[in-house]
């Protein structure tokens, strides 16, 4: 539109001006060697504006005649590097669907057509192509040419993180992972990497300062940001539990808000209140727990909050707890529990039997063999109970890539990936499965209920004598 205006901008000029001449005649009289050449100064006008237009024409033909070497060289070189590119982007697409005898042919024509071999994207295809043909060790070296070069550092780290992935090597990859976060820190898959180390060491301040990064650069969403959060926060109110149990209370208390229903985040929570002596908003931190999911170390945590009370306010507490979740197997077997402690046998037995036709497995089997040898003595009904045990389901326990653990940890063992764990029965085929720390995979649920009242010790650490007696007598033999 500019351009059209322009143009009658131009013409209007133009008519304007030989209008003016018109207006205005008048005449130019010109002698050379004694001849005289008279014409009108319009016409002079007309004839100095096409000498001028000829002398640029002739110009411009004289230019191009000395150009015109360059200017064929040119073309002939457009239309190789075009014909080398054409092949660039035809083997990147071959590499990406797998084929390498087509990769490599167009690899091959790219180093032929485009100019200087040491083009980034030349040598990047080259590197996808040896990976497709199976040739890793030539894919790293042009990897480790390209984390030479400042221009393609990133991708060539990027590479080699990938291939010390592929070659279970964490350590080499981490330290890749590292260097990329210093030259580019919003990188997610360095950022990732990098997380996990740090929670893996135990560095629980500096990977939520990683987390923060990435939030901010927006590569997690705010979910995935709360929920990864709350599990560094825990892990890190674990570490201090003993050396800062204020510090331990504070980021605790946050995880749980952050993330109710992360079970490790409550209890280590409550455990800091609790030695604080703040065992009233220990219980609520477990109520808010439990209602988002029961589970049982939460419940012997809540019925254990208050050291000093006797048996019959503990199942009171039990009572109170199990109402927040009525029918829940759980709920059952906190009071089954509180009831034995309490030596009301009616009601253990009765709770214990709705927990078995609930949920059926191997510990509710145990408490039942328990509480009829704490009730009766009949040895006949105690072996009855404790042989259906050898038969029943296991019980849940942490479980993160193919690794148990009776407690749970921030990061896998197996992999190093950050919130791994997660509580459930495991599956037949997974009885077999390697322990964490020593542990037993199957350890059963009611070792988490101690019988009395000293039961501020981590689990997994026995809590009495008593409940010691308890264990071992459940672990004889002829129940493995």
């Amino acid at each position: 539109m500019l351009r059209i205006l322009a143009f009658f901008l131009v013409v209007l000029a133009a008519g304007l001006g030989f209008a003016w001449l018109a207006d205005h005649p008048g005449s130019i009289q010109l002698v050379w060697q004694g001849q005289e050449v008279g014409t009108t100064f319009t016409v002079f006008v007309i004839l100095e504006l096409l000498l001028v237009a000829a002398a640029v024409f002739l110009f411009w033909l004289v230019r191009g005649f000395f150009k015109a070497p360059d200017r064929v060289a040119r073309f002939f070189g457009d239309r190789r590097r075009e014909k080398g590119y054409r092949a660039l982007s035809a083997g990147m697409i071959a590499a990406g669907a797998g084929d390498a005898l087509t990769a490599r042919r167009y690899t091959d024509r790219a180093k032929k057509l485009l100019p200087g071999r040491a083009d980034p994207m030349l040598r990047f295809l080259d590197a996808q192509t040896a990976l497709v043909e199976g040739d890793h060790a030539r894919a790293r070296s042009i990897f480790e040419t390209l984390e030479g070069d400042p221009e393609t550092r990133l991708v060539g780290l990027r590479g080699l993180y990938l291939e010390a992935e592929r070659l279970g090597d964490q350590n080499a990859a981490r330290h890749y992972a590292e260097r990329a976060v210093r030259i580019a820190p919003h990188v997610s898959w360095a950022g990732g990497a990098v997380l996990d180390l740090k929670a893996t060491q135990g560095d629980y301040d500096g990977a939520l300062g990683i987390l923060e990064a990435q939030r901010d650069s927006r590569l997690v969403d705010k979910t995935e940001s709360r929920r990864m959060r709350a599990v560094l926060l825990t892990a890190k109110a674990a570490s201090l539990a003993d050396a800062d149990p204020t510090g331990s209370k504070a980021a605790a208390v946050e995880a749980q808000k952050l993330a109710p229903d992360l079970v490790p985040a409550a209890t280590v929570a409550a455990r800091a209140l609790i030695r604080l002596g703040d065992a009233r908003k220990a219980s609520r931190i477990l109520e808010t727990s439990w209602k988002a999911g029961p589970h049982p170390e939460v419940a012997a945590l809540y019925i254990h909050a208050r050291p000093g009370d006797g048996v019959t306010e503990r199942l009171k507490r039990a009572q109170s707890l199990a109402a927040l979740h009525p029918g829940h197997v759980e709920s059952h077997l906190a009071v089954a529990h509180a009831a034995l402690d309490a030596r009301d046998f009616a009601l253990a037995r009765r709770e214990a039997l709705a927990a078995a036709e609930k949920g059926p497995r191997e510990s509710i089997f145990l408490l039942l063999a328990d509480i009829e040898e704490a009730d009766t003595g009949n040895e006949a009904l105690v072996r009855q109970w404790m042989g259906r045990a050898l038969t029943a389901p296991k019980d849940p326990t942490w479980m993160a890539d193919g690794a148990t653990s009776s407690q749970w940890l921030p990061v896998s063992p197996a992999t190093g990936r950050l919130d791994a764990f997660r509580w459930g029965t495991p599956a037949p085929t997974e009885q077999g499965q390697r322990t964490v720390n020593g542990d037993d995979p199957m350890r059963r649920v009611t070792d988490y209920y101690p019988r009395n009242a000293q039961s501020l010790a981590p689990v997994g650490e026995p809590a009495s004598s008593a409940s010691v007696d308890a264990t071992e007598r459940r672990d004889q033999p002829s129940l493995t």
